[in-house]
């Protein structure tokens, strides 16, 4: 069962968490380790992140700016994205648009579906 989000002391985490998206992407380009599952990520600016591959598991990501990423390689099991804006993102086949409505408009955490 997914707890409630939390604030890591990662490096990485810190990083998104302050909007550094450069130095965020440019780490992970030389393989930085990102373990951000379950943390709060609610209200940032995340429009230039590179979001390949990265673990979003049971994050709380309300009233994020999701605009336009590509979120297909990405883990999004347990995320919650009330409020936020998702307009051009692409979502992993495994969530339904039933569970990317109800986490839009009521914060539930999205369910995959088995494929």
């Amino acid at each position: 069962m997914a707890k409630g989000p939390k604030i890591s002391q990662d490096p990485m985490f810190k990083l998104l968490r302050d909007e550094q998206i450069a130095e965020f992407n440019s780490k992970k380009a030389d393989g930085a380790e990102i373990n951000i599952r379950g943390t709060n990520l609610q209200g940032l600016d995340m429009r230039r992140l590179d979001v390949e591959g990265i673990d979003f598991t049971d994050c709380y990501m309300r009233g994020a700016d999701l605009r336009g990423l590509d979120f297909t390689s990405c883990r999004l099991e347990g995320a919650s994205i009330r409020n936020a804006k998702i307009s051009g993102v692409y979502l992993p086949k495994e969530l339904t648009t039933n569970e990317i409505i109800m986490s839009l408009n009521h914060g539930t955490r999205m369910r995959y579906k088995k494929i």
